[in-house]
C-alpha cells in the first residue's frame, strides 16, 4: 500500500480507533498498544495520505481531501471521517500537545490538498475545450474521480455542489453519532492502562529490592549480635584500664545506634510493603518509592561503614589488651628473676655470717 514515490512528512504515536460499522456509535480499538501514525506525500500524484501500520496490516489508509475536517473531541482525542473508506477514525494521544501538533499538521495538509486540487482543475479546464460551456448549459451529471493514479480531479458544476453538500451533511451526521463521552472514556482507559503497566513493573522491582534489603538486614543483625557477644566477653574479662572502659562504652553506644537504625529501616520496609496495594497511584508515587529506596541504600551504606568502624575499634582494643598482657608478663618474668637473685644474695649473706 506504500509506493517508493511517497515520503513521510510527519509521524507521531497514538491509540487508533475505528467507528463500529454496525452501531455507528461505539469505538473499536485497532490494537492494544499505541501505533505510529504518519503523513505521507506522493509527489507524482500530488496526494497526501495518513497511514498507520499494525504488524503487516494497514490500520489507517486515508487520503486527505479538502472537505475533510479533524475534530478535537477532548483534550487528548481527535477524529475525522473518510467517505472513501466509509468509516470514522479516532486517535487517542498521550498528551494535549501531541494532539495539537497532529491537528495543525492535518490543517496544513488539507490546505495543501486544496491548492493542489485547484491547480489541477485550472490545468484541466485550460487543456479540455469541452469544459468551456456557458452558464446556461447544464451537464447531465457530475464527474467524480476514483482513487486511481492521476484521476484525483473534481469538476465544478451545479450537480457537484449538491453532491458535496449532501456529502457534508452525511459526514456531520456520522460525527454527531459518535459518543464524545465514550471516546473520552476509551482514551482515558488506554492511558490509565499504560500507566498501570508501568506502575506494576515499578512495584515488582521495588518488591524485589525490599526482599534483598531484608536479607541484608538479617545479615547485619547477625553481625551486630556477634559484635555484642564479643563486647560482653570483653566486659567479663574485667580489665581496669580506663581507656578500655571508654572504648567499651563507645562500642555499646554504637551498637545501640545501629539497632535503632535497623529498627527504623524495618519500619520503612513495612511501610513500603503496605503501599503495594495502591495500583492506581500516579508516576509521582513511583518516584517517591524509588527515592525512598535510594535513601535506604544510603543508610545501608552508612550502617555498613559504622559496623566496619566498630569492628576496627574492637580489633584495636583487643590489640591494646594483648600488648598490655605481654608487657605485664614481661614485668612478671623480670620480677621473678629479681626475686631469685635476691634469694641467692640472702643465702650468700647467711653463709658469710655463719663463717
Amino acid at each position: 500500500f506504500l509506493s517508493c514515490r511517497e515520503q513521510p512528512i510527519f509521524s507521531t504515536r497514538a491509540h487508533v480507533f475505528q467507528i463500529d460499522p454496525a452501531t455507528k456509535r461505539n469505538w473499536i480499538p485497532a490494537s492494544k498498544h499505541a501505533l505510529t501514525v504518519s503523513y505521507f506525500y506522493d509527489a507524482t500524484r500530488n496526494v497526501y495520505r495518513i497511514i498507520s501500520v499494525g504488524g503487516t496490516k494497514a490500520i489507517i489508509n486515508s487520503t486527505i481531501t479538502p472537505n475533510m475536517t479533524f475534530t478535537k473531541t477532548s483534550q487528548k482525542f481527535g477524529q475525522w471521517a473518510d467517505s472513501r473508506a466509509n468509516t470514522v477514525y479516532g486517535l487517542g494521544f498521550a498528551s494535549e500537545q501531541h494532539l495539537s501538533q497532529f491537528a495543525e499538521k492535518f490543517q496544513e495538509v488539507k490546505e495543501a490538498a486544496r491548492l493542489a486540487r485547484e491547480k489541477s482543475q485550472d490545468k484541466t479546464e485550460l487543456t479540455n475545450p469541452a469544459l468551456n460551456i456557458t452558464s446556461h448549459q447544464v451537464l447531465p451529471s457530475p464527474i467524480i474521480s476514483s482513487n486511481g493514479p492521476g484521476e484525483d480531479k473534481l469538476f465544478r458544476s451545479q450537480s457537484a455542489d449538491v453532491e458535496i453538500t449532501t456529502e457534508k451533511e452525511r459526514l456531520k451526521k456520522m460525527l454527531s453519532e459518535g459518543s464524545v463521552s465514550e471516546v473520552q472514556w476509551e482514551a482515558e482507559f488506554f492511558s490509565l492502562q499504560d500507566n498501570n503497566n508501568k506502575l506494576v513493573a515499578a512495584l515488582h522491582e521495588a518488591n524485589a529490592n525490599v526482599d534483598q534489603w531484608k536479607k541484608q538486614l538479617t545479615a547485619y543483625q547477625e553481625e551486630t549480635e556477634s559484635l555484642r557477644q564479643r563486647v560482653a566477653e570483653l566486659e567479663s574479662q574485667g580489665t581496669h584500664d580506663s581507656s578500655s572502659e571508654n572504648n567499651k562504652e563507645e562500642l555499646s553506644q554504637t551498637l545501640e545506634e545501629l539497632e535503632l537504625l535497623i529498627k527504623a529501616k524495618d519500619e520503612e520496609i513495612q511501610m513500603l510493603k503496605s503501599q503495594r496495594c495502591s495500583r492506581w497511584e500516579a508516576e509521582g508515587e513511583r518516584e517517591e518509592t524509588l527515592q525512598k529506596l535510594q535513601e535506604l541504600e544510603a543508610r545501608n551504606a552508612e550502617l555498613e561503614q559504622r559496623l566496619h568502624l566498630a569492628e576496627q575499634t574492637l580489633a584495636e582494643t583487643l590489640a591494646e589488651r594483648e600488648k598490655m598482657h605481654n608487657e605485664v608478663t614481661k614485668v612478671a618474668e623480670i620480677m621473678d628473676v629479681k626475686i631469685f637473685e635476691l634469694s641467692e644474695l640472702r643465702q650468700g649473706l647467711a653463709k658469710l655470717v655463719e663463717s
